[in-house]
């Protein structure tokens, strides 16, 4: 594979696991806690989302070089306004069971500091190109943790998924989960469960190629590993 194509690969799948906005930066935790008390209504915002975030993205990375560097953060919040506007109206036309239970979160998409990062440290600074792939890869990523997230909760909180009765007979279920207390309880298990994956992926991949596996280095007292480099 060439060069220029690893790197656009990389760029493209940055967003889905290595650099995951709400599984592995925590950003985007509102939207997140608030709307994935369905799994319906997690894709809905994933897409909304993804959506304002390719748009933005593309004009931002198009007239990078004309806009003065003192009036950036002004311009940014306007082209980001602009593309939520016409997400909010899109969905309130076509898709109005979708935007009536997104309710206040799609206006609110124009504060989400994932595409406000994403203009501010990557489209302000690539090519179109590049910043078409980051969006995409940033909104799938974005998009993949609120389906997760929303489909813990209801099939846990509601015995359904996408509105479908999946546990009948199995279990009671806990209607706490689609509440916000659940949203927190799930939001922290599953970015518990991801974090450790990552730790262990890291460390079976080091001891792979045979190099010295890293650990934590914190250096507790009382931890056993605290003598060894964090390592048991």
């Amino acid at each position: 594979m060439a060069k220029s194509d690893k790197k656009a690969l990389s760029v493209l799948t940055n967003g889905i696991m290595k650099e995951n906005p709400v599984l592995k930066l925590v950003l985007g935790t509102c939207p997140t806690l608030a709307v994935t008390t369905m799994a319906r209504n997690a894709i809905g915002m994933g897409i909304a989302a993804t959506f304002v975030l390719l748009g933005s993205n593309i004009v931002i990375s198009l007239i990078r070089k004309i806009v003065p560097d003192k009036v950036r953060i002004p311009v940014f919040i306007t082209v980001i306004a602009g593309f939520t506007t016409i997400v909010d109206m899109l969905l309130h036309a076509y898709l109005p069971d979708v935007y009536k239970e997104l309710g206040i979160y799609i206006p609110l998409i124009v504060v989400n500091c994932i595409i406000f990062a994403r203009a501010e440290m990557f489209a302000s600074k690539n090519g179109v190109v590049a910043s078409i792939l980051d969006a995409l890869g940033m909104g799938a990523g974005f998009t993949m943790a609120l389906l997760i997230m929303g489909s813990v909760r209801e099939i846990i909180g509601a015995g359904t998924w996408m509105g479908i009765p999946v546990t009948k007979n199995l279990f009671d279920p806990a209607v706490i989960m689609i509440l916000p207390p659940g949203g927190f309880l799930a939001f922290g298990f599953v970015v518990a469960v991801i974090q450790k994956l990552s730790v262990l992926k890291v460390r079976n991949k080091e001891i792979a190629s045979g190099e010295t596996v890293s650990g934590c280095d914190m250096n507790c007292a009382g931890c056993a590993a605290a003598h060894n480099g964090g390592d048991k």
